[in-house]
């Protein structure tokens, strides 16, 4: 799993947790107890949050810079010392 990947599956359960803490305040009050833990789950969240912009991004895909061929024919002038591949050298008859 990439780092990036743990981040988001600490968040999805610290989102969890939050919305589990928002249950028990409901069937338990308002009590210091749940203040302390509603707190802790926002210093988490909130920390999560600081973990994730300081941590270093995965490397960029290079970019990959199309190249237009063009239609037309390319110049002979190209191939000048070079043999025709099969038909030997041009001043050379085949046996």
């Amino acid at each position: 799993m990439s780092l990036q990947d743990e981040l988001t599956a600490a968040q999805r359960c610290l989102d969890d947790l939050a919305r589990a803490v928002g249950r028990l305040e409901e069937r338990v009050g308002t009590g210091l107890e749940i203040r302390r833990v509603r707190s802790d789950t926002e210093h988490l969240k909130e920390s999560l949050s600081l973990l994730r912009a300081a941590a270093p991004r995965p490397p960029a895909e290079p970019r990959v810079e199309m190249v237009t061929i063009p239609e037309q024919p390319y110049d002979t002038g190209l191939w000048t010392d070079v043999d025709d591949e099969g038909l030997g050298a041009r001043d050379r008859h085949a046996p």
